[in-house]
């Protein structure tokens, strides 16, 4: 027999479908992650209006200039061109522009960097972001970490753990490094990953993600574990900085001694798109 539907209850299946496209558009952070081993502690998905700045009950921008300890060209600014949410994303975009700043310095490429300082910091866990990186010479994408206590023990001392670092002429790879006292800049514990048959990390989104234990830190880019880094691999004498809290940044830098300088080659703008970022507590065993 067919059934027949009075006005009245297609308008509502049609309002309830639409409803539904539109919750399921947004996006959830899981619960439970890999087998119940993980539990998330923290995210953001960047669900924001188009244009919209970030959650700033989350994040707080580094601003200005000054090279960054890297010889770094880029002005850091808090400006929706720099970084705002859009179609689900945070897009930090690197601009090669004219920009005074205040103390009267004048900066041609401007960018932003952001950080949970403040906001957000964890010890131990399982920390991941899905991203789509910019490609260019002279440019610098990083999902990173660094301790809590930086400003108090300074760097490298407090720690740093590079999630993700790419220089844009490396296409097809991206690093994953621990600094510490004894053991930064180019004598950090690094370990690259590359993608097989010369594929680009900008040609689409990746997941890069540390799990974070007492003694190890573990490197994994699309759920593939790379390199595993432990306190028995510093040398004697050196100190392991790893087991305290830690706190998150999401930069792209222009320039630097270890990029080089973008060249005529470098197209701007240059974005890196986050479609989420998220921290995972062990679940009680």
């Amino acid at each position: 027999m067919k059934r027949l539907f009075a006005p009245a209850v297609v308008i509502s299946l049609v309002l309830l479908s639409v409803s539904m496209v539109i919750v399921s558009g947004a996006k959830q952070a899981s619960g439970p992650s890999h087998d119940g081993k993980w539990l998330l502690a923290w995210s953001d998905e960047f669900n924001g209006a188009n244009g919209s700045p970030v959650d700033s009950s989350k994040w707080v921008f580094d601003l200005g200039g000054g090279g960054w300890g890297n010889q770094e060209l880029e002005y850091y600014t808090d400006r929706l061109k720099n970084a705002r949410q859009e179609d689900g994303h945070l897009v930090i975009q690197a601009h090669k522009e004219t920009l005074a700043a205040p103390d009267g310095a004048v900066w041609n490429y401007t960018s932003a960097r952001l950080k949970t300082i403040g906001k957000f910091s964890q010890t131990y866990g399982r920390i991941e972001a899905r991203i789509k990186i910019p490609f260019g010479q002279g440019l610098w994408p990083a999902f990173w970490m660094l301790g809590e206590d930086m400003d108090k023990a300074g760097w490298p001392d407090c720690g740093e753990i590079d999630i993700m670092e790419n220089i844009g002429k490396e296409q097809s790879k991206v690093h994953g490094t621990l600094h510490g006292p004894g053991y930064s800049g180019a004598g950090g514990l690094e370990a690259p990953y590359a993608l097989p048959g010369n594929q680009r990390f900008a040609d689409d989104f990746h997941l890069f993600a540390v799990e974070w234990e007492p003694g190890v830190v573990r490197f994994y880019v699309d759920d593939a574990l790379y390199a595993t880094r432990r306190r028995e691999d510093l040398h004697p004498g050196q100190k392991w900085v790893f087991d305290h809290p830690f706190f998150l940044l999401l930069n792209v830098a222009v320039g630097g001694g270890w990029p080089g300088d973008p060249d005529a080659s470098t197209v701007f703008p240059q974005s890196m798109i986050v479609d989420y970022v998220r921290v995972y507590q062990q679940a009680a065993r």
